[in-house]
């Protein structure tokens, strides 16, 4: 598996090995060995899937606060999506900063986004179908969301026309308005 850091640390990218052949391809998209080798420590309990019927369809941003607070592990099962980690640490010096990658069924890639961190994503092909661990279960007394459009933050969306949102996810809070639940402890040395 290769494994790509990116700006936000934590956040990374994960490509799996796939093995083809005139069948199709095979690949192991997830294995706590392989992660536990790589150093990554990680208790997945839950796997959720979704299917956003339209390109532009926007989902996120959205974190679970602790205790229940979730890492993720994204990939994309069909079609296309730009998916987004936000750095919602505070203290941390990536603050409100995120970061963007297309996942597709054709790249095979996938982000973690640990807990920390809001995620959402926008479809780019119809018919998508995204698949993600979560290291907790769904707990809505906890969960939170940041606007999709934040100027604060100012995502770079892939997509042109109205964005396809659900009312909950139309009314949340900038960034600026929330008081995040979590606080940077780490370092960047």
């Amino acid at each position: 598996m290769k494994i790509e850091p990116t700006k936000l640390q934590g956040v990374l990218v994960l490509t799996p090995r796939r093995f083809g052949d005139h069948r199709g391809f095979f690949s192991e998209s997830y294995s706590r060995k392989a992660f536990a080798e790589a150093g990554l420590h990680y208790e997945f309990v839950q796997d959720n899937h979704s299917l956003s019927m339209t390109p532009g369809t926007v989902r996120g941003l959205h974190f679970q606060a602790p205790p229940r607070a979730q890492d993720k592990l994204v990939r994309c099962g069909r079609g296309a999506l730009f998916d987004v980690a936000v750095d919602i640490r505070k203290g941390s010096p990536t603050y409100g900063q995120w970061v963007g990658y297309e996942l597709s069924f054709e790249n095979g890639r996938q982000l973690l986004v640990p807990a920390g961190f809001a995620h959402g994503f926008v479809t780019l092909q119809p018919e998508t179908e995204i698949i993600y661990k979560c290291s907790d279960t769904y707990a809505p007394e906890t969960e939170g969301a940041v606007v999709w459009n934040d100027p604060d933050i100012g995502i770079d969306w892939p997509f042109a026309g109205e964005a396809v949102l659900s009312e909950k996810d139309a009314a949340a809070p900038r960034l600026k308005d929330i008081d995040s639940p979590f606080t940077f402890e780490g370092s960047f040395a």
